[in-house]
């Protein structure tokens, strides 16, 4: 690493020396008498650090640190003062204008020495800091998009089935998934899944259900199939790691359905609603269970299906839960398109928490037979 630069103040020339002969073998050192001439001599220098005498004739430390720090608001100073005249006011005044110490003249060599040291290592710390949250937040970035290119787009026909979904993350990296692909014949199949956590283990997480999902292609996406490829997926993963989620395909007038610990879906029409509830427990590795698959008859062209993430039904107000209740009461009263009623259940989230933060990642999911 190349010297740390150190600019030093002083209309005292004997004081320059002294502060060149402690400093001079370990850090690279410009000084000048002169506090205009300094501002200039800091523009072409460029230092890491300046040490400043407060009184001098033409421009005190003070504003000198000012005009200083305006070329560079992270140079740090280092304030001297040779004179006991309002000491106190001095270092009050140092304190506030944020500069690293204040130090008297005579000063001793030690001290300076380890003021300078500490001062530097702060500042190399505090770089390292900045540049490792740069790469950080880089990554994220980078992670952040791998999770949103694994999503399906927020409307696709499918099989001929119209699915419209909205997906909202709470943090960087959510724990939300879902996915929907066209059988071989006329139909599709379509995932909604809720992984434990936030940040990479989840972004992990996603990742394996994805990839369950669609290698059950070749088991024309058998909901079963599903849950048991995501389960043999994340046995690796520590026990406390876990899954929900809900795997509805849609042919023939049938849906086969496995709901994984997650949240009933809906399906409904203008006259009846009806629950796709848990047909087995959460998907962990701390369980080696099984789950079962359900049939339910469906009318094309009048029902559908929606499926969702808790955030929807956990959302809070004064009076409690949104609430699966609620829920269901929006799905069934409104003959509309799947697009619409999607914003208009989220518009009823939105009043209900009367500006609560939604505390988690949401996803709604409405798919039109």
């Amino acid at each position: 690493m190349s010297l740390w630069r150190i600019l030093v103040v002083d209309d005292d020339a004997g004081m320059l020396r002294s502060v060149e002969r402690v400093l001079g073998q370990d850090y690279k050192v410009a000084s000048t008498r002169s506090s205009r001439e300094a501002v200039g001599l800091a523009e072409a220098f460029k230092p890491d650090l300046a040490i400043l005498d407060i009184q001098m004739p033409e421009m005190d430390g003070f504003q000198l640190m000012e005009e200083l720090q305006a070329l560079d608001p992270e140079l740090d100073v280092i304030f001297m003062t040779g004179s006991i005249h309002e000491l106190d006011a001095k270092l009050i005044r140092a304190i506030r204008k944020d500069a690293f110490y204040f130090l008297q003249k005579p000063f001793d060599r030690g001290v300076l020495l380890s003021l300078v040291e500490r001062c530097l290592e702060l500042k190399r710390l505090d770089r390292s800091n900045r540049q490792h949250l740069l790469r950080m937040e880089k990554e994220l970035g980078d992670a952040r998009a791998f999770q949103q290119s694994m999503l399906a787009p927020g409307y696709a026909k499918v099989g001929g089935i119209s699915v419209f979904a909205h997906y909202l993350p709470c943090s960087e990296l959510a724990g939300d998934f879902y996915d929907c692909s066209a059988l071989p014949s006329d139909g599709a199949v379509i995932l909604v899944a809720d992984v434990s956590g936030h940040g990479a283990s989840a972004a992990m997480l996603t990742g394996i259900v994805k990839s369950a999902f669609h290698s059950a292609s070749s088991d024309v996406y058998e909901p079963v199939c599903v849950v048991e490829r995501v389960a043999n997926g994340i046995r690796p993963f520590a026990n406390h790691h876990f899954i929900t989620l809900i795997c509805a395909r849609i042919r023939n007038g049938s849906v086969d359905f496995v709901n994984a610990g997650h949240p009933p879906g809906i399906l409904s029409n203008l006259k009846t609603a009806a629950l796709l509830e848990a047909t087995g427990p959460i998907i962990s590795p701390a369980l080696k269970c099984s789950w079962e698959q359900h049939v339910i008859q469906v009318k094309p062209g009048s029902d559908r299906i929606v499926l969702f993430t808790d955030a929807i039904i956990e959302a809070e107000s004064e009076s409690g839960e949104y609430g699966l209740d609620r829920l269901v009461e929006e799905v069934s009263k409104r003959p509309i398109e799947g697009n619409v009623l999607s914003e208009q259940i989220l518009e009823s989230v939105r009043q209900f928490a009367v500006g609560r933060p939604i505390k988690d990642d949401l996803t709604l999911v409405i798919a039109d037979l």
